[in-house]
């Protein structure tokens, strides 16, 4: 074959060159099979695309190629929306990017933003969300005088906020929609038009329906930590939560998770539910955090 293309290579350098290319045409071939599925990337309260820039350089890092998009909608003030009107907005901009995502998408969902993804994979019947990654987020509720809640309601602490969020007007604000006080358990279930919605804590025609829809990730991954400082209690990031003492109850021996309303046991018994906890994290740190994206997400978004 050489002779006859009139090409004079040693046998070593034959040897070489395929030695280089082989291992070359592999990495291409393997870098086409695998594609990366495309990850989307909700932010929090007060939060906007722009925050998010570490997280994107970590995932292109570990996976080369990988379309990543921080939905830019309902940034800083906007993210005091009511949740219901984030989750319609949110679920609008991604849904065509599931459609164009013939083996799934991974959701990355931050703080206040883990919320609105579970109002949309509750509410979207035909969604392809592999892995739900809840990054900090309130999952069980929030309820804790924080610097968030002095700089939105300066007047009030975390023991009287109920006579404004459990009220008409107080439920067009996006946090009173999750704020769950456990010494006004029912009032809570009564007024709040989202959380205990979702949580099927107050009679829910669709629960059934939302369950199904839930259930549909392969994947659900709760990451928090003991010194994120907002989330309070921190448990909640994994649906853990104050009884009427402020003692925390963690999440195997919630009522939700006993009666499986929306599939956290369902999630447990299948081996797809993965608690990640991380001390030392301040919680406007965990998006740039290195070490709980090799941790807790990593693995996840293939």
């Amino acid at each position: 074959l050489f002779n006859s293309l009139n090409i004079s290579l040693s046998q070593s350098n034959v040897f070489g060159a395929a030695g280089l290319l082989y291992p070359l045409l592999g990495a291409c071939l393997w870098a086409a099979v695998v594609g990366y599925k495309p990850v989307i990337i909700v932010h929090g309260l007060f939060d906007s695309s722009g925050d998010f820039k570490n997280l994107q350089r970590f995932i292109n890092e570990s996976h080369p190629g990988t379309n990543v998009t921080v939905i830019d909608l309902f940034d800083r003030s906007a993210s005091l929306q009511p949740m219901w009107k984030q989750v319609e907005g949110f679920k609008a901009a991604i849904y065509p990017i599931m459609q164009n995502a013939a083996d799934g998408v991974h959701f990355i969902c931050y703080s206040q933003g883990g919320l609105v993804c579970r109002g949309i994979l509750s509410t979207l019947s035909d969604h392809n969300v592999e892995s739900f990654i809840s990054l900090s987020s309130p999952q069980a509720g929030q309820y804790g005088d924080t610097d968030y809640l002095r700089y939105l309601f300066p007047q009030f602490v975390k023991s009287n906020l109920y006579h404004l969020c459990y009220t008409s007007i107080g439920q067009r604000i996006s946090i009173c929609n999750y704020w769950n006080d456990p010494h006004h358990r029912d009032l809570y279930v009564n007024s709040s038009d989202y959380l205990a919605l979702l949580n099927s804590e107050r009679s829910n025609p669709n629960s059934t329906e939302w369950k199904k829809n839930f259930l549909k990730i392969k994947k659900l991954v709760l990451i928090g930590g003991p010194d994120d400082g907002v989330i309070t209690p921190w448990q909640s990031s994994q649906f853990g939560f104050y009884d009427d003492n402020e003692t925390v109850v963690e999440m195997q021996h919630q009522d939700i998770y006993l009666r499986d309303v929306f599939g956290l046991k369902t999630l447990a018994a299948r081996g797809d539910l993965i608690i990640c906890s991380v001390p030392g994290v301040e919680h406007v740190f965990w998006h740039s955090n290195e070490t709980v994206f090799h941790m807790c997400m990593e693995k996840w978004l293939v």
